[in-house]
């Protein structure tokens, strides 16, 4: 393309010619971007469908909408990944084609400087940047929550599909319940286990049946046992074997099993990466916040995990275009190695986010130091030819 206007990019008018450059460079980027965040992200949807609802899709009768919100609730988490990966296999690709077939020699003859050509890539790059931040810090966290409680809408929805033979229920904060086989609606061979406020069981119950009934003015399940027999600790001492009463029988028994304390226990329990930015400033603002390095890695690995696309695309075009090649191949083997070290010091830095002696906000910020001073090293050293 760029061949056939070398005549014109020769004069003094650069205009019109550095327009055709700027709408060649985005539309190709735009397109092939498009293209491969839509590709990464499928798979990464995919993939965490099938981690997270595999037992729900297996055992529970979970309607299609149900999976479809799913997929919609984890598609922004995963575009915190894909746009910047995705961004960086799309200027390997055009830079490599343009590279091959000749197009950046031709530019550099008529006196385009690399400068110039990076300019809309730079574009595109911090229009990326600006839309990763928000996704980040806001709509990501959002995501996530919504996703996780959608799992624990799930299972609470069809309280019953929550109990499977020859497991054991551990959702409730207060209650244990290990069911030995099930006929139906119908639990056999049960055991449930009542626990106290500092974690040790208060009182086991062997019954040979039970059924579930929903309470929704309670918001709770009640568990209606028969021929049942049960052991009770005491409530002074519960770790004293020698004060636990056996052998207590009970022909009919109903035990209550909140649903509102499982919802509280749920909410409490909020992982750090489904807090939004000012949920986690406020977090570090307090004074006895035990989770301050925790939050503050956490907001650190949103800023610069934002700035991914900026340093992909500074070590990407020199890479692109030394590695000369059409096949795209090359450019998604490039890209992988590109965005595997990347995210290896994103995932290092995640794992020791409460050893200090680690420095993790330093190790999340580490990668586009690196890639940054390292594109910067290869497009000054493509410029001197």
């Amino acid at each position: 393309m760029f061949l056939s206007c070398s005549g014109r990019l020769g004069t003094a008018h650069f205009t019109e010619p550095l327009k055709i450059l700027d709408r060649y460079i985005l539309s190709a980027l735009g397109v092939a971007t498009a293209m491969g965040v839509a590709l990464l992200s499928l798979v990464l949807v995919l993939g965490n469908v099938f981690k997270e609802m595999l037992d729900l899709l297996i055992n529970h009768n979970v309607p299609l909408q149900t999976v479809l919100a799913f997929v919609a609730f984890v598609l922004p988490f995963s575009m915190t990944f894909t746009i910047p990966w995705g961004f960086l296999t799309a200027v390997l690709l055009v830079f490599g084609r343009l590279s091959a077939d000749n197009e950046v020699i031709a530019l550099r003859a008529n006196g385009v400087s690399f400068q110039r050509i990076l300019a809309p890539v730079i574009a595109i790059a911090l229009l990326l940047v600006g839309i990763c931040f928000w996704i980040n810090i806001d709509m990501a966290p959002r995501a996530q929550y919504s996703m996780l409680s959608s799992l624990f809408k799930i299972a609470t929805s069809n309280p019953a599909s929550m109990f499977q033979a020859d497991e054991v229920v551990d959702q409730f904060p207060d209650r244990r319940v290990y069911v030995g086989a099930r006929d139906g609606d119908l639990l056999k061979n049960l055991i449930v286990f009542e626990i106290d406020d500092h974690g040790v069981p208060s009182k086991v119950v062997f019954a040979k049946t039970g059924t579930l009934t929903p309470d929704n003015e309670k918001h709770r399940l009640l568990l209606r046992v028969k021929d049942a027999h049960f052991e009770q600790r005491d409530h002074l001492q519960p770790e004293n074997v020698d004060l636990i009463r056996q052998g207590i029988t009970m022909k009919e028994g109903v035990f209550p099993m909140s649903i509102q304390k499982l919802l509280d226990q749920k909410r409490r329990g909020k992982p750090l990466s489904s807090h939004t930015l000012q949920e986690l400033l406020a977090e570090i603002a307090k004074p006895d916040c035990p989770r301050r390095l925790a939050c503050e890695v956490e907001v650190s690995k949103r800023f610069s995990l934002s700035l991914a696309a900026l340093s992909f695309a500074l070590i990407a075009v020199p890479l692109g275009i030394t590695a000369h090649r059409k096949e795209t191949s090359v450019g998604f083997a490039l890209s992988l190695v590109i965005a595997f070290g990347y995210f290896f010091f994103i995932i290092v830095a995640d794992t020791f986010h409460e050893n200090a002696r680690a420095m993790p906000v330093l190790l999340v910020w580490l990668p586009n130091i690196l890639f940054t001073a390292l594109g910067i090293w290869l497009f000054s050293r493509l410029a001197r030819r």
